[in-house]
């Protein structure tokens, strides 16, 4: 590599330091929402490809002055959207060498580091989650990866359970496999189903109550009529009211009935590793799998998702490759997911942990629980609005009287540019949602939300 090269790299390097301060410097003040339009975005950086090359700290220059009013202040303690957290300093640094080292992370014997990092970080996780420690864990793109290879895992089994070799046979004329689900289930949950080849029809839905938590008595009751290879769905954390499902009631019904239980909780597995909050996932080592999500709740950087399963030989059964250039481990995480080359997406998990430690983690997720209780006061304090849920984790909706005046608040909120939420529909009305999911988040931001709310509702 000639010296050309080297300094070119240098420079890079140096001038997305000096962005990357220069951008979070700016987040307390900056507006959270984009100031700019995709289309905006797309004349800022088209035209047509140069003939020549340009130096590599002038590309990364050009990229932070042209793309600044497209970005969203994500990381920092403001932004209530969806449920998105920011990132850790460790694992932002971690994930810049993740970058750096540029090792191709899917098999042990080719990069061991990486690799033992992210089995480290796994089993963390299984200790702080309270799951089985032999658990196999995959690191994913994210929650819904986690949920497509936990649930692809499962139809595999369920499907070897009834004598039927999906590997060999394929799918086509395969046994039914029901798939049960709750009413208030994660749209990513349907979306993994189809991709399975399991259309909407094909669900069988099960009731649940005010807070979407399903009904066990309507499982037992489903159950009791379905035939076939059968997967339950339950939920830790439902999207809109951060509700969990019983697990201690529902895993039983479904395991009685010869069901895998899968538990999606891409924010919510992380409750178990606060005591205050344990209760909350009573019951949840029951199940045969669970996907969550380090960057909502860890605060890693994206992209990383976890999926579990409790016996890894259903997942090299799913998922196993073949070649007979690759050279095989006893675990390697090629034989838990669909991918063969990827970065090393873990790596930042276990910076965020080590970073933390155990008494650090469960400080982060009881602050952000204490943050969503401080946030529901502070709304309910305000003429016209009325919080919908009960704030038992981190989700906290809320709604004026009616769907446009809320509608309209969400719009005004996004455009005021203090803070960022986003809107929903809870039981056929308009609502609006604030996720806590930020270790950036203070007291402070939550006062500025709520002033800039009251503000907005007043006037």
């Amino acid at each position: 590599m000639d010296e050309r090269t080297v300094d070119d790299r240098t420079r890079g390097l140096e001038a997305a330091h000096r962005a990357a301060i220069d951008f979070l410097g700016s987040l307390d003040e900056r507006p959270v929402w984009p100031r700019a339009t995709l289309d905006e975005m797309m004349s800022a950086f088209g035209g047509p490809l140069p003939e020549e090359g340009t130096d590599a700290a002038s590309v990364i220059e050009e990229m932070a002055r042209r793309g600044d009013p497209g970005l969203v202040a994500i990381p920092g303690g403001r932004f209530f959207g969806f449920v998105i957290g920011g990132t850790h300093p460790a694992a932002l640094a971690a994930d810049w060498l993740v970058s750096t080292w540029d090792q191709n992370s899917g098999s042990a014997t080719l990069t061991p580091t990486t690799v033992a990092m992210e089995r480290i970080a796994g089993q963390w996780m299984l200790d702080l989650f309270g799951l089985p420690e032999s658990a196999s864990v995959g690191f994913v793109t994210g929650g819904q990866m986690a949920n497509f290879t936990c649930l692809a895992t499962a139809r595999n089994a369920v499907l070897a359970r009834s004598g039927w070799n999906l590997s060999e046979r394929g799918l086509r004329l395969a046994p039914a496999v029901r798939f049960v689900v709750g009413a208030d289930r994660h749209g990513s949950i349907d979306r993994a189903a189809r991709f399975l080849g399991i259309g909407t029809d094909e669900l069988v839905v099960i009731e649940s109550d005010d807070q979407g938590r399903m009904r066990p008595g309507a499982l037992e009751h489903a159950l009791g009529q379905a035939t076939g290879p059968l997967i339950v769905c339950l939920q830790a954390g439902e999207v809109h009211t951060g509700a969990f499902d019983d697990f201690a009631a529902l895993i039983p019904i479904a395991h009685d009935h010869g069901a895998w239980v899968h538990v999606d909780g891409a924010f919510g597995l992380w409750a178990a590793a606060s005591p205050s909050l344990r209760p909350l996932t009573e019951g949840m080592g029951l199940a045969d799998s669970w996907a969550t999500d380090a960057h909502k709740t860890l605060n890693a950087p994206y992209d990383c998702g976890m999926a579990i399963v409790r016996d890894p030989a259903d997942s090299i059964a799913a998922f196993r490759t073949g070649g007979d250039y690759l050279v095989f481990t006893s675990l390697d995480p090629w034989d838990v997911t669909p991918e063969l080359s990827r970065r090393a997406r873990g790596v930042p998990a276990w910076a965020a942990m080590r970073s933390l430690g155990r008494q650090g983690i469960t400080r982060l997720i009881d602050a952000l629980h204490e943050n969503a209780m401080a946030m529901a006061s502070g709304l309910a304090s305000v003429d016209g609005i009325r919080i919908l849920n009960d704030v038992d984790y981190t989700q906290v909706m809320f709604r004026l009287d009616s769907d446009e005046a809320t509608r309209a608040l969400g719009e005004a909120v996004l455009a005021e540019g203090t803070a960022a939420l986003t809107g929903a529909a809870w039981r056929g009305r308009a609502a609006l949602r604030c996720s806590m999911s930020s270790w950036a988040t203070t007291r402070d931001d939550i006062d500025r939300t709520v002033g800039a709310i009251r503000t907005l509702v007043a006037g």
